[in-house]
């Protein structure tokens, strides 16, 4: 006789998986803590929106960002011109779109390079210890003892005026921030038991960096790579602001909004839109970021 209840197919409890239910069980508890969190949905729809601007901007733009045409400079917002237009007649809201690829794309290059330049480091650090660990994080404290934007704005001087060279002082800038959290969440993992086992089985450094610390210290990792996208959006506007960053006719918001200041009392739209552009995105990035920590704490998952 069926120990299943009547009226059951007996034939699918031996076609399900037995670790469907608990996964079904997580989304659901994931789903229903992204729910208790408007924000965290506005900063995911806000990115995501972004991000789709991002790639299929060239697609999107109504004319061409970079032609120039004096019988329509600096008109306001219309019907033909939704942003209005620069001092040559350039359509803004062609060039905020295009310079999307110029802003986003910058802040995640950095948050790419930093965060498994620093990671790598940080995990290194924490397995070797000694020597190596103190020399490793004197130099990082070197680095954080000097205020972010003051030694990205030298390095990017030094460096010389250009995107790159701006992504790439701010990306060195921001490499001690993963070295410490990686480093911190190492020396947790590096007495435990399973640690220690592997490496008495002879296993080298490296293959516990890259098998069994670094998995575990991901999750912090991607919640300050997800806070940090803003950030960099908005160090890398600050640059272009002062003119370290892109260099015209290159379609960037910080380098937008330092040209249209010297209109802004009769023009007010010239700055405003790439400002409001920095302003959404880097808040988008934000609120996502918060809510990615929320969801990943286990104080938060367990309520």
């Amino acid at each position: 006789m069926s120990l299943l209840e009547p009226g059951v197919d007996s034939r699918r409890a031996d076609i399900v998986p037995p670790d469907v239910k608990p996964r079904f069980a997580s989304w659901r508890k994931t789903a229903h803590l992204l729910r208790r969190s408007p924000l965290t949905l506005l900063g995911l729809a806000i990115m995501l929106i972004v991000v789709f601007l991002m790639v299929f901007s060239p697609w999107l733009v109504p004319h061409d960002p970079n032609a120039i045409d004096l019988t329509a400079r600096l008109q306001a917002p219309s019907a033909a011109h939704w942003f209005g237009t620069d001092e040559v007649g350039r359509d803004l809201f062609s060039r905020v779109l295009t310079g999307s690829q110029q802003s986003v794309a910058a802040g995640l290059a950095v948050v790419i390079l930093a965060g498994s330049v620093g990671s790598l480091l940080g995990c290194f650090s924490g397995v070797m210890g000694g020597l190596v660990d103190a020399l490793i994080m004197r130099c990082m404290d070197i680095m954080l003892s000097v205020p972010s934007l003051v030694l990205t704005m030298a390095l990017a001087a030094a460096l010389g005026p250009s995107l790159f060279n701006a992504m790439l002082a701010i990306a060195i800038v921001r490499i001690p921030f993963y070295v410490r959290l990686a480093r911190g969440q190492t020396l947790m993992l590096r007495h435990q038991a399973y640690m220690q086992a592997t490496h008495t089985f002879g296993a080298s450094r490296w293959h516990l960096i890259t098998w069994h610390v670094l998995r575990n210290v991901l999750p912090p990792l991607v919640v300050q790579a997800s806070l940090d996208i803003g950030t960099s959006i908005l160090m890398a506007a600050t640059l272009g602001f002062i003119g370290l960053g892109a260099q015209q006719p290159t379609a960037e918001w910080g380098a937008m909004v330092s040209n249209g200041r010297n209109y802004i009392l009769d023009q007010w739209w010239y700055s405003a839109f790439p400002g409001m552009a920095i302003l959404i995105t880097a808040t988008g990035f934000n609120l996502f970021g918060d809510g990615l920590r929320d969801l990943l704490d286990p104080k938060s998952r367990g309520r």
